[in-house]
């Protein structure tokens, strides 16, 4: 017992370190922004019941310093009309979420049971984000919505020019109030006033923008179909940097100590130094893609293939520390809990595998392909799946 507390006490600490790391005072960019909002800034504590966005905070480091069982269960499953390829997320005891039934759903994270849908008019394969009582969110119909939270009430909608298929971000604009972030298929990025909808500025790339924009220090980066990363100044939507990745680039971008961590369409995950414009390291192994988001810790990169397999990195130099072989593609993201990794695969299975040697702790069949990226949140982790449904997996209360 006191070995598994020294662990988790490690584990947070590392955690806070590299974060206090990548953070600097004050956290402003030009015109005074602040990197993102307090509803959304930081991630999950142990025992909070929230996963507020896409890979759990702003700068999209797939981390979480929650606890799950070592056995987890399956609490409740909730089913839709059509594949969930959405990522879910969690706040106010509540899971939201996006189907190809062409609804967007909010969830009771305690029992499974249903508490308001809405309708759009595409596929709702995006996740969603959660900020100050609302929750936004993007559709194949190329439009991003803005919900009541707790009753479903509509409240704007934004068009863009084509598809959303990644996750809005946030930030928070002082005075001018809170604005999103959102890429789409129309090949640009566009920031939205987050209570009204009306536009602040769009930021045009060279291809489709298929992940979400990371936020931090009032830049956002990104990466495209363009085969470039791009970094934008938030405050305004004007070019800082470029970098040739050297393929497209359909992950979303992982950002820890002034770097960034992603994958790309040519097979290869790079680690970029974003104040000196330059590819510090790249890994390459067999000739598959990389869809996976990255978690970083503060020495591992984690990120899954479409070989099939599992990879974790040294942070530093990029060398290969292990991998774990599944049976099918992983295009889910993975996120880290403690001295674990949570992640799904298109094997049909949601796996838990340990950090230190990527030996499997523990997985479960569900038998349909799970390209969702995992949520964790109250003690328990939600994932999608392409059968139609979500699943919670947890502990079951002893009567």
């Amino acid at each position: 017992m006191k070995r598994a507390i020294l662990i988790r006490y490690l584990l947070i600490a590392a955690l806070v370190a590299s974060f206090c790391l990548f953070r600097k005072d004050p956290p402003t960019g030009r015109s005074g922004f602040l990197s993102v909002a307090s509803a959304a800034a930081a991630p999950a504590k142990s025992g909070d019941a929230s996963w507020p966005m896409f890979r759990g905070g702003p700068a999209l480091l797939g981390i979480s310093a929650d606890h799950l069982p070592a056995k987890p269960e399956l609490l409740w499953s909730f089913r839709t009309g059509g594949p969930v390829k959405s990522s879910v997320v969690v706040a106010s005891n509540t899971v939201f979420f996006g189907s190809g039934d062409l609804s967007f759903y909010a969830v009771d994270l305690v029992t499974g049971k249903k508490v308001w849908s809405q309708k759009t008019e595409g596929a709702v394969d995006a996740p969603a984000l959660f900020a100050n009582g609302r929750v936004y969110v993007g559709s194949t119909d190329g439009r991003l919505y803005a919900f009541a939270a707790d009753s479903g009430k509509p409240l704007w909608k934004y068009e863009t020019g084509d598809k959303i298929l990644g996750a809005p971000n946030l930030v928070d604009a002082g005075t001018n109030g809170m604005r999103i972030l959102i890429g789409s298929y129309d090949n640009k990025l566009h920031c939205v006033e987050a209570a009204s909808g009306k536009p602040v500025w769009t930021y045009e790339t060279g291809n489709f923008i298929n992940g979400s924009p990371a936020v931090f220090e009032g830049k956002t980066v990104f990466g495209g179909c363009d085969a470039i990363l791009h970094v934008v100044s938030v405050a305004d939507g004007k070019k800082l940097k470029e970098v040739e990745a050297g393929a497209y680039i359909a992950a979303s971008v992982a950002l820890a100590g002034n770097r960034a961590y992603f994958g790309h369409y040519e097979n290869e995950f790079l680690c970029i130094d974003l104040k000196e414009e330059k590819i510090l390291w790249r890994y390459k192994d067999r000739a598959f893609p990389y869809f996976s988001s990255a978690a970083v810790t503060s020495n591992r990169v984690i990120f899954g293939g479409r070989d099939k397999r599992l990879h974790c990195l040294n942070r530093e130099d990029g060398k290969p520390v292990w991998t774990f072989s599944a049976r099918s593609k992983i295009d889910s993201s993975p996120v880290v809990v403690e001295d674990r990794i949570v992640f799904g695969s298109d094997d049909g299975r949601v796996y838990l595998v340990s950090l230190k040697d990527g030996k499997e702790l523990w997985s479960y069949e569900i038998g349909r392909p799970v390209g969702s990226s995992p949520a964790v949140a109250g003690g328990r982790f939600i994932v999608g799946c392409d059968d139609g449904s979500i699943y919670a997996f947890g502990t079951k209360k002893q009567i």
